[in-house]
């Protein structure tokens, strides 16, 4: 048992090495022209090693980070689209340390900066928003494709995504909160 968490700590580390070394050196010489070898050198590993974490230089940055989310969303109790939908980022936010979400925020500066990461996450939003739609619907008792899942995911990823663009610009937000925020107005109807 404790050779098994020994290694996937090993592994955890590995993984957040690679996120770091990426990082620095997307800061220092930008996103497009760092490689994945200069990462891998710059992490002490070798670009196989890279690739067993990472199967491209663009999943630094993208998408994958979302199972946090999609693992509470799966632990929310029955309720309205919007309201599990909050409890759900709230969880996931709370599994996160101070460390893990000021490197979330990093990544997603660069996801809103580069025009190809923009378009790779474009690539992947239709499986997130399916694994989300069918999670969702599960919790609220309905079929995925009912048009208030699709309402609801709609609104919610749309207010996400403008308080996650405004966080890029500003780092000093408090980006989980002001999501939680941006989500309990909507879930109240956007009452003023």
């Amino acid at each position: 048992m404790s050779e098994i968490g020994l290694r996937e700590r090993k592994k955890a580390r590995t993984r957040e090495t690679i996120l770091r070394e990426a990082f620095r050196l997307f800061r220092e010489r930008g996103y497009t022209v760092t490689t994945v070898e200069q990462i891998a050198e710059a992490a002490e590993i070798s670009p196989a090693t890279f690739f067993r974490y990472f199967p491209a230089k663009e999943d630094l940055v993208t998408l994958d980070r979302f199972p946090p989310l999609l693992d509470a969303l799966a632990a929310q109790p029955p309720g309205a689209p919007v309201t599990v939908l909050r409890g759900a980022f709230r969880a996931a936010f709370a599994a996160l340390s101070a460390d893990e979400i000021a490197a979330g925020h990093a990544r997603e500066v660069f996801a809103a900066t580069v025009p190809e990461l923009l378009v790779a996450n474009l690539r992947r939003s239709p499986a997130l928003i399916g694994e989300v739609r069918a999670l969702l619907a599960d919790r609220a008792g309905c079929a995925p494709d009912d048009p208030r899942i699709r309402d609801a995911v709609g609104a919610a990823f749309g207010v996400v995504a403008m308080v996650w663009a405004q966080w890029a610009c500003h780092a000093d937000l408090d980006g989980p909160a002001e999501i939680d925020r941006a989500l309990g107005r909507l879930e109240s109807g956007l009452t003023f």
